[in-house]
């Protein structure tokens, strides 16, 4: 058995090969710091998949639903929707949330990049906020969910006490 062993050399590495480049161009003061894009995830209502849309961060609420609406009906989605006017659809944080957002807001104030985008449906009760026939969906869903809790099966109100 040999106990002289070859070392295996190891090729010469320069650690510092920035070094001869100016430092302003990597400082962060060089670096823009205002967003110039935003990628924002809109899942649509009974779509599978959330559309993925690139806007500027200036841009508003009622700019984001205008371009999801555009782009889910150029990549042929389905379900089809039941107009193509962005003015028929409101934005969510999620679908869990009974509260829309406001149309005038500005897209880098809102602190989330996912939303969920729903049709607005019109009100049946003859009680409208505008012209159309239709209204915000958050006062929509919210009489919605009204009705959901006041339709419960008043024995289910004591299932509390049988456990």
């Amino acid at each position: 058995m040999q106990t002289d062993q070859k070392e295996l050399r190891r090729p010469k590495t320069l650690p510092d090969l920035l070094q001869d480049r100016s430092l302003v161009c990597l400082s962060p003061e060089s670096r823009p710091k205002k967003l110039t894009k935003l990628l924002l995830n809109v899942t649509v209502q009974g779509s599978v998949g959330a559309l993925h849309v690139i806007m500027s961060p200036e841009n508003t609420v009622a700019d984001l639903a205008a371009a999801a609406v555009k782009q889910y009906i150029k990549e042929c989605r389905r379900p089809i929707l039941p107009t193509t006017d962005p003015s028929g659809f409101d934005l969510h944080y999620s679908q869990f949330c009974l509260e829309s957002l406001g149309r005038e807001e500005k897209l880098i104030e809102l602190g989330s990049r996912n939303f969920f985008l729903c049709p607005i449906k019109p009100v049946k009760d003859g009680c409208s906020n505008s012209s159309d026939g239709t209204t915000s969906s958050s006062s929509t869903c919210s009489k919605e969910a009204g009705k959901a809790s006041k339709t419960v099966i008043p024995w289910l109100k004591f299932m509390d006490f049988l456990l």
